[in-house]
């Protein structure tokens, strides 16, 4: 683990003592839009700025079964797409070295591990982890108060440690599925009782389905709001059931959007990525 973690190079210095992107494997530097454009300030992740650029909001999923078809991805998207998810499906097959090699590249990481457990052994988690160097990372808020809590004072112990994230109710899950496992309110009710929770246990980062945005916007203090199930108009809904296109998440207060398989599996993954960032900057426009 130390080993891999030493290993993270994020910017080079020049001989003027400024902070320049390293080259992409390619040999091309990454783009210039891209550039100085950090979203993350290194000193204080729990807050994470209201960035305006469409580049900055979309977060591709990586949601492949080992870290050569992720990175195949990622060169495809060079110079268009600055964040990555990698997901639990990724890291358990590429482990610890995808987060670094991103990082070598410049890019910045969502790792999205959804992290449930005694609030002990989540606290450790969330510790190693941290020395990896990603940028977000994710905790289930029905994991409960304690073991949020953990999860932010293991955070607040390391250096540079990612923002934390709360999950709420998985875009996949309905009325009928909550049913099914004994929670007989809505989905929404539901999620806003967890982002309330992470809330007081210090997590304002939220991860949630389209159709809470809003009600988050409105009801928390100050969020900052991350939602997946992002399909634009035409696509497959796939296993989701609450989706939403990105100029409605952007419309309803989403902060980022998280993009798998419109991106991903499409013919031309770059040209698939370039509409929805043009329909992503469309949106915008109108809240600047």
């Amino acid at each position: 683990m130390a080993s891999e973690a030493s290993e993270i190079t994020v910017s080079e210095t020049n001989g003027a003592g400024q902070t320049t992107n390293p080259a992409t494997p390619s040999g091309r530097a990454v783009d210039q839009k891209l550039a100085g454009s950090s979203l993350v300030d290194p000193q204080h992740r729990d807050r994470l700025p209201p960035e305006r650029l469409a580049v900055d909001r979309l977060i591709v999923a990586l949601d492949f079964a080992s870290g050569d078809e992720a990175l195949a991805l990622v060169e495809q998207l060079d110079g268009s797409c600055r964040w990555f998810k990698v997901g639990l499906e990724l890291y358990l097959a590429a482990g610890n070295s995808i987060v670094v090699e991103l990082k070598r590249r410049g890019l910045s990481v969502f790792l999205d591990l959804k992290l449930h457990d005694i609030p002990n052994t989540v606290a450790g988690a969330v510790r190693s982890v941290a020395r990896l160097g990603a940028d977000l990372l994710t905790v289930h808020a029905l994991g409960g108060p304690a073991m949020l809590a953990a999860a932010r004072e293991a955070a607040d112990s390391v250096p540079l440690s990612p923002s934390l994230l709360a999950v709420t109710i998985l875009t996949s899950m309905d009325q009928a599925q909550l049913a099914a496992v004994g929670i007989t309110s809505s989905p929404g009710s539901e999620a806003l009782l967890l982002a309330q929770m992470a809330e007081s246990a210090g997590i304002s980062g939220v991860v949630c389905s389209p159709e809470e945005l809003r009600m988050m916007r409105d009801r928390l203090q100050s969020p900052t709001l991350i939602t997946p199930g992002i399909r634009p108009a035409g696509s497959s809904m796939g296993d989701q059931s609450r989706v939403a296109t990105p100029a409605s998440a952007i419309a309803n207060g989403a902060d980022y959007l998280v993009v798998g398989r419109p991106i991903t599996r499409a013919a031309n993954p770059a040209q698939a990525a370039d509409s929805i960032l043009q329909e992503i900057e469309a949106a915008l426009q109108p809240r600047q």
